[in-house]
């Protein structure tokens, strides 16, 4: 492939991506607002899900924000009743996060659509085709990380 085809597939991915990522934010933030929840609440109820249960500090640190910052936002949470605070069973002395799976639900309801739309558009690619896919928005995300940790 020629570098001048490279060039332009590598803008149409690029301009893609910036727009996906506008789209997602727009989702997000109306997603939030139907439960009560600020932007950044959101993004660490998501991290806490995935990676749950986890320290305040590692919250802080995976989310790029500054902890006093989490300590708000786990307040918000805890008074929602969407995460839970206790002792480490490693360490008594220490704090964790876990996610209230009963509440679960309630945001997931919220992204059917999205997840409907991304289950059509998967059934349009063969298993080669999605295995590129994933591995490019892999690759995406972690690159994304090594830019933000640059910064």
């Amino acid at each position: 492939m020629s570098s001048k085809i490279n060039a332009a597939l590598g803008r149409e991915i690029r301009d893609s991506l910036r727009e996906m990522r506008i789209q997602l934010s727009t989702l997000n933030h109306r997603v939030g607002s139907r439960l009560g929840l600020k932007d950044a609440d959101l993004d660490c109820l998501d991290l806490i899900n995935r990676a749950g249960p986890i320290s305040p500090g590692a919250l802080a640190r995976r989310a790029g924000l500054h902890p006093a910052t989490v300590t708000g936002i786990l307040d918000r949470l805890e008074r929602g009743g969407w995460v839970a605070r206790e002792r480490d069973p490693a360490d008594r002395r220490a704090v964790v996060v876990r996610p209230v799976q009963e509440r679960a639900a309630d945001v997931l309801h919220l992204y059917a659509g999205m997840n409907r739309g991304i289950a059509r558009i998967c059934a349009d690619y063969d298993e080669a085709e999605l295995r590129v896919v994933a591995d490019f928005l892999r690759r995406t995300a972690e690159a994304g990380r090594q830019a933000t940790e640059e910064l």
